[in-house]
């Protein structure tokens, strides 16, 4: 799943360490762990110390959303009712095929994996997932320091590998420049 977790280290761990007000050096240590149980509880969300969908959207980081296959929550759900599909909040492999069919009937990558570039293209998401929250997604100036160490099995037009990129490639995901293996 895509999620930020003690441990990891990168430019989405920088995000949202900056909207948590703590230390904002890309590191997912105790401190950000702590602050990010504190919003989540004051805010009525899980508090486990885990962000993923459902708090990225709660918190302000729609560009951090990326639905794959093992998500859960009220995003996933949120998705599967504007695909019109049977909406359980749970990303298994029915929703997996409907989103590459989706993805197919735009002309994007058809990954399986709904990020802001996919999610843009649901009237669900249209008022949250606009072209700016799409540029956010990318790799920015003051982030591109992260060493990068790509996610298992992540690559397409929501999210792209941290290999060099030739100027003719799509623009690089923040999500590539995440530090560290999870499941």
């Amino acid at each position: 799943m895509s999620i930020l977790k003690r441990g990891l280290k990168g430019a989405p761990v920088k995000r949202l360490q900056k909207k948590l007000g703590v230390t904002d050096d890309g590191d997912f240590g105790p401190g950000t762990e702590r602050a990010l149980k504190e919003w989540q509880a004051a805010n009525g969300l899980v508090a486990d110390g885990i962000a993923g969908p459902d708090t990225f959207a709660a918190i302000g980081l729609p560009e951090l959303i990326l639905l794959r296959k093992g998500s859960r929550g009220e995003q996933v759900k949120q998705m599967q009712q504007g695909m019109g599909i049977d909406a359980d909040g749970i990303f298994g492999s029915g929703t997996e095929a409907t989103v590459k069919k989706f993805q197919a009937s735009y002309g994007l990558a058809e990954d399986g994996m709904a990020g802001p570039s996919t999610l843009a293209k649901l009237d669900a998401f249209v008022a949250v997932i606009t072209p700016t929250v799409i540029q956010q997604a990318q790799v920015q100036p003051d982030e591109e320091h992260f060493e990068a160490e790509p996610l298992p099995e992540i690559k397409g037009v929501d999210v792209v590998q941290t290999a060099a990129v030739a100027k003719s490639e799509p623009p690089k995901s923040a999500w590539g420049r995440v530090k560290g293996w999870f499941g």
